[in-house]
């Protein structure tokens, strides 16, 4: 059981992006490091610091519950694309560490989604 992330379009044949409960931890606490903050300290995650102290467009899906809480909007999506490709574009696939190259295409394949959902106008699901 896990994590799927898929546009709202009810096409079946859309792209989605999934992880296990904890690839989707790593993911997460990857991302938060690529953005200069430990998950682990933020509200809702073992920390007490406030995510209005945090200045990124991952937000959203950053401080997302795991399997409920609302979907994110068409616009949300949109503002975490430049981001997300900036990360992207700095980290590039290091062939000896199978975590790494598996991120770096979470990422990729998030961004596809993403994509989707902003040029369909639909919500990022996750379900």
């Amino acid at each position: 059981m896990g994590l799927m992330l898929f546009p709202g379009d009810d096409d079946v044949a859309s792209p989605d992006v999934s992880w296990s409960y904890t690839g989707f931890s790593l993911f997460r606490k990857w991302l938060a490091q690529a953005e200069g903050f430990t998950l682990a300290e933020m509200d809702g995650f073992g920390g007490d610091r406030q995510w209005s102290s945090v200045s990124t467009t991952l937000v959203p899906l950053l401080n997302h519950p795991d399997d409920d809480g609302p979907d994110l909007t068409p616009a949300q999506c949109a503002s975490m694309l430049p981001r997300l490709t900036a990360i992207l574009d700095q980290r590039q696939p290091d062939d000896g560490d199978p975590v790494h190259r598996r991120l770096i295409e979470d990422v990729s394949q998030l961004g596809t989604v993403l994509w989707i959902c902003v040029d369909k106008d639909v919500e990022l699901i996750f379900g």
